[in-house]
């Protein structure tokens, strides 16, 4: 008997002083059997950091040829492609090659740079990729905020993170890799 989704319920007030967007987004997230808190809280973090209108959650996990979320024009041209984790180097071509701009987030502490050695010669000739790197011991923090029903402030300033419930906050400094600064 295959094991079915956990529905979580997050509101996401949004103060980005950074892209001057304020917002507030009411979201149902379907958490994967497989997918961890922090997984799940990645993807909140990463719409959060990306947010407006038309960005959508995708099936995610359950489906090869889509990102876990994503940006399309009225034409349904993908204007923003946001993947997570440590994928192979073929399936970052084939979204650079699909969308305008893709954003990948990466996560796993040790695990990062050893993934990164192996694929930044190839990853490096994309000019529409960009790679950001999060803390595991934030990402860890992020992870302890997750609630079956969560009401999250999020402010964004100077690329600095900070998010909080009634009870918790978390700073998040995301640390970037492509294209180089």
């Amino acid at each position: 008997m295959a094991l079915k989704a956990t529905i979580f319920k997050a509101t996401l007030h949004i103060a980005d002083m950074d892209r001057h967007y304020y917002a507030d987004h009411h979201l149902t997230v379907a958490r994967h059997p497989s997918e961890t808190d922090e997984r799940m809280m990645i993807r909140l973090l990463a719409f959060t950091l990306n947010a407006n209108d038309n960005l959508e959650f995708t099936k995610g996990l359950s489906t090869d040829d889509e990102p876990e979320l994503w940006q399309k024009s009225l034409t349904g041209d993908i204007e923003l492609w946001v993947e997570l984790g440590l994928p192979e180097e073929d399936r970052l071509r084939k979204a650079c090659n699909k969308a305008d701009q893709v954003i990948l987030y990466t996560y796993g502490g040790r695990a990062v740079p050893v993934w990164w050695d192996k694929h930044h010669n190839k990853l490096e000739r994309f000019s529409n990729l960009t790679i950001v790197d999060l803390p595991a011991e934030e990402t860890a923090a992020l992870a302890a905020l997750a609630e079956r029903s969560m009401t999250l402030q999020v402010s964004i300033q100077d690329g600095e993170v900070t998010i909080s419930n009634e009870q918790n906050l978390v700073n998040l400094t995301p640390g970037q890799r492509l294209p180089r600064i």
